[in-house]
């Protein structure tokens, strides 16, 4: 007897910024699962998906910032924490989704006895389990070389242009009343 496997997709999303997570998964139109972050009293976090991720596609959304009084390193370590729980609740693949990746300007020493962290942060989600990255104008494209598996390197670009073109109008009716403009 052959099984055929069904593929799906689950994404989730980290508490630096959901509305993003939310608009990714209408626009998708799946839900946007709910990871269940628990923050403990001395700061440390840990999800438990609600639902099954076992033999799923699972993303998991998280840009690096500081928000809401937390870090970029919590940012991070947030999302690590997340990609593992998924990978130890056997999901097929886990894809991180960093639309702004932390550390991206430390991608080479240019002095000695500095770090390369953008190279550490890749290491950190390889170890967690991640299989593929997805991020958005990353400041060099050498850091597309620090993971092992593919890194979709995705640009703002075409979308800022199209915004312009739509809103022109309005952005230059808006510039000439604040005084921006002469």
């Amino acid at each position: 007897m052959e099984k055929v496997t069904t593929k799906k997709l689950a994404l989730y999303s980290g508490r630096t910024h959901p509305e993003l997570a939310t608009d990714v998964a209408g626009h998708l139109g799946i839900e946007l699962g709910h990871p269940n972050i628990v923050e403990f009293a001395n700061g440390e976090v840990r999800p438990r998906f609600a639902e099954s991720v076992r033999g799923n596609d699972v993303f998991i959304l998280q840009s690096h910032y500081g928000i809401d009084g937390r870090s970029v390193n919590d940012s991070i370590m947030e999302q690590l924490i997340m990609c593992d729980a998924a990978y130890r609740a056997s999901a097929k693949r886990i894809t991180a989704v960093c639309p702004f990746y932390g550390y991206a300007r430390q991608d080479r020493k240019a002095e000695g006895r500095e770090p390369i962290t953008a190279r550490l942060v890749a290491d950190m989600f390889k170890a967690a389990g991640v299989k593929r990255m997805i991020s958005i104008d990353l400041h060099a494209g050498q850091i597309q070389g620090f993971f092992d598996g593919p890194v979709d390197h995705l640009t703002a670009m075409p979308v800022l242009e199209n915004y312009l073109r739509v809103h022109a109008d309005a952005i230059i009716s808006i510039a000439h009343l604040s005084g921006l403009t002469r």
